[in-house]
This record gives C-alpha cells, sequence and structure tokens, in this order.
C-alpha cells in the first residue's frame, strides 16, 4: 500500500513543534508519512519556491501552521504579512485543488473586530480591525472559492504552549524578574493549548469529509489579567515561581501597541464539539498542564 503524505509547514512553530509528536504516536503513522517544513525550506513569500517545494514534495494532506504573527509588526510589513498569510496560502490552496491535495489552514480570532459581546460561531461575518486579521482572512477567502467542499479553516486563539515564545511563557519570567506587574483587563478572549488543537488537527485528518470553518479554544472568556492571574497561581503550584507578586488591571489605552487588538474575540466551539462528538476542555486543567511541561522541560 502506498502511504499518503502529511506536510506540515511552520514545523518549528509552537504549533509545529507539538503536532509532529502527536502524529508520530497516532493511527495516521501507518498510512502516512509526515514531512516537515520551515522558512528555511519553503519560503512563503516566494511563489516559485512554493509551487517547486509542493511539486517536489507531493503531500496529500498539507496542514498549514506557518504565518506571519506578529501582530504589531503587521502594521508596518504589511507587504511580507499579506505574502505569507494572503499569497502564499492562494499559492497552496491553488496547488491542492489542481493536485487533490486536502488543505487544513490554521486561522484566527484576530478576523472579528471584537463588536458582538458574545462567542463568535463560524457564520458570523469576519470584520478584521488591523493588517494582521486582514491578511489571515484573505487566506482564508483562498480556501473557500478555490478548495469549497475540500477545504478546512480551523480559527483558534491566544495560543500558547511550552514551546517557542507566547503570553504564558512571557508572563512566567516578567512574574521572575519583576516586583509588580499590569495586565490588559479590557481584552477579553478565550486561551488554547496547542496540545488540544493538536488533537483535533488528528481528528480532522481521520475524517476525510470534514470541510468548511471550525473554531477551537479551551473554553473560557477571560481578560489577559485573568490569564495572568491564573498562570501565577498554576506557576507557584508547580514551583516555577518562588513568591507572588501584585497584579493590576490596565486598560488597553494604558498600554498602547502599533496594531489595534479586538477588545472581545471568544469563539464559540460547540459546532466543533458537536461535530467531533467531543468533551470539551477546561482552560485551567490544560494551563496547569502546559505549565507543568514547561517546569519539566530543559531547552527552547
Amino acid at each position: 500500500m502506498t502511504m499518503g503524505k502529511i506536510l506540515i509547514t511552520g514545523a518549528k512553530g509552537q504549533l509545529g513543534k507539538t503536532l509532529l509528536p502527536y502524529l508520530s504516536e497516532s493511527n495516521l503513522s501507518e498510512k502516512y508519512s509526515v514531512v516537515s517544513s520551515d522558512r528555511y525550506k519553503l519560503d512563503l513569500s516566494r511563489h516559485d519556491s512554493i509551487c517547486s517545494f509542493l511539486s517536489s514534495c507531493k503531500p496529500s494532506v498539507i496542514i498549514n501552521c506557518a504565518a506571519y504573527t506578529a501582530v504589531d509588526s503587521a502594521e508596518i510589513e504589511f507587504e511580507l504579512a499579506k505574502k505569507i498569510n494572503d499569497e502564499a496560502v492562494g499559492h497552496i490552496a491553488g496547488w491542492a485543488s489542481k493536485n487533490g491535495c486536502r488543505l487544513i489552514q490554521i486561522s484566527t480570532d484576530f478576523v472579528f473586530d471584537g463588536s458582538k459581546q458574545k462567542p463568535y460561531t463560524p457564520g458570523d461575518l469576519a470584520a478584521p480591525i488591523g493588517v494582521y486579521g486582514r491578511t489571515k482572512q484573505a487566506g482564508e477567502k483562498h480556501i473557500l472559492e478555490l478548495l469549497n467542499g475540500s477545504g478546512v479553516i480551523v480559527r483558534t486563539s491566544w495560543l500558547y504552549s511550552e514551546h517557542c515564545q507566547n503570553f504564558v511563557k512571557k508572563m512566567i519570567r516578567l512574574m521572575s524578574e519583576k516586583s509588580e506587574l499590569g495586565v490588559v483587563s479590557d481584552q477579553v478572549g478565550s486561551p488554547t493549548s496547542t496540545h488540544t488543537l493538536a488533537k483535533l488537527l488528528i481528528k480532522l485528518i481521520e475524517n476525510q469529509s470534514f470541510c468548511g470553518i471550525f473554531h477551537w479554544c479551551d473554553g473560557a472568556s477571560i481578560s489577559w489579567y485573568d490569564f495572568a492571574v491564573e498562570i501565577q497561581e498554576a506557576s507557584l503550584a508547580q514551583g516555577l515561581l518562588k513568591k507572588r507578586i501584585p497584579l493590576s488591571p490596565l486598560r488597553s489605552a494604558d498600554f498602547p501597541t502599533m496594531a489595534t487588538r479586538p477588545l472581545y474575540s471568544v469563539l464559540d466551539r460547540s459546532y466543533t464539539l458537536e461535530k467531533f462528538a467531543i468533551i470539551g476542555t477546561d482552560w485551567r486543567m490544560e494551563l496547569g498542564e502546559v505549565i507543568k511541561r514547561i517546569s519539566e522541560k530543559t531547552e527552547d
């Protein structure tokens, strides 16, 4: 039996690093070989690099974890963000359409403007307010147009893990260095562990008939300040932090950034839970598991 190939783009990012072991440990390893790529193997800013790599690799499934994710820098480097988040996805989707390849695209809560004030469903109208969100929405459009009936878009939010740089690791570092810390309290969303997202992606690969837009998070509706409070508690419990420091809530206006963030971007995951017949994850439990992994990790 000829094995298929799963291509993971952005394999050195936090989701890619989390996903690869799950793939190797799953039953999918009996049906697929896994090819991982990073920006040095696959330059998403160059059309010729994309077409050449895909034609050489010939994947049957692509999970596009690669993206330009520097939200503030995107306001300045908008051309590069557009090439990676928008144009590259169009090229990948075009190749996938012509070659019978399944594409699973990782997207973001930043495609919404935050005006709804209740969890966003996959069917809600996207209305991004910054370059990052606009380029990610443009990438989604390519998939919906070129792979209608087969392409998959997974929107997720506030992604974190024991790998790379993310909010959880940043908070632990700052809490160990500072005597007090202020954290934005008027932006509300839902944290997502890369581990729960990776498990969902495994299910998506297994269920080849599933297509369209799915939302995934770990079920919270909290502010960055609320998240930081829980990070401190879990880190103290794991011994990552030796002492508690005062945390103060800040308004977004008190902490100006280059890009405007949606003040509310909670994703409604109920359709995903129902479609896959899975039980919802608990965000505190998932955070505790990742912080435990951070405490045990010796590198990265």
